[in-house]
């Protein structure tokens, strides 16, 4: 199936957007991998939306392929989040699926911070930089949805089931 004819798991109803996400806590030497649109004045974790008729752990290992180049190993299902938020003039109902990932050791990294890797992405311009993996770091982002801070010194490990209202961004 061409890119083109793939249809992702996100549709509009009344003023409000569903969306299906699945997204990667990669962690390097107490560092976390994160992303932005530059356009945006936060911070996510790495991912993207999943397309019909695909598993989320394929969605991941795509959109990995397809932002950083690189196949990633998925691991564990951390979490998995149904996410109220309104965003850009509308309510959110989505839920994610947040997997440890393990990105290839040559996948550039940097402890001070810095953009270590860019692309563009449809009409966005993605940037991922390496931030410690502290609640005092996350905090600071803003790094929706606002959870991960509180949990990233101590992910858990088994599932766990997350209701998250972030209100208004």
């Amino acid at each position: 199936m061409s890119h083109k004819s793939r249809k992702t798991i996100r549709f509009n109803d009344q003023g409000r957007r569903f969306n299906a996400r699945v997204a990667g806590l990669a962690l390097r030497d107490g560092h976390l991998l994160i992303h932005r649109a530059v356009h945006e004045p936060f911070w996510t974790i790495p991912g993207g939306t999943a397309e019909l008729g695909e598993d989320s752990r394929t969605t991941l290992v795509r959109e990995m392929e397809e932002e950083l180049g690189v196949t990633v190993t998925v691991g564990q299902l951390v979490f998995l989040v149904e996410n109220f938020f309104h965003f850009e003039g509308r309510d959110w109902h989505e839920i994610g699926w947040y997997y440890r990932m393990d990105i290839p050791p040559d996948f550039p990294f940097a402890r001070d911070g810095r953009i270590v890797h860019e692309i563009a992405d449809g009409k966005n311009h993605l940037e991922f930089k390496w931030v410690p993996a502290t609640r005092a770091c996350l905090e600071a982002l803003p790094l929706p949805p606002v959870f991960l801070a509180d949990r990233i010194e101590n992910l858990p490990g088994t599932t766990e089931h997350v209701i998250w209202d972030d209100g208004k961004l």
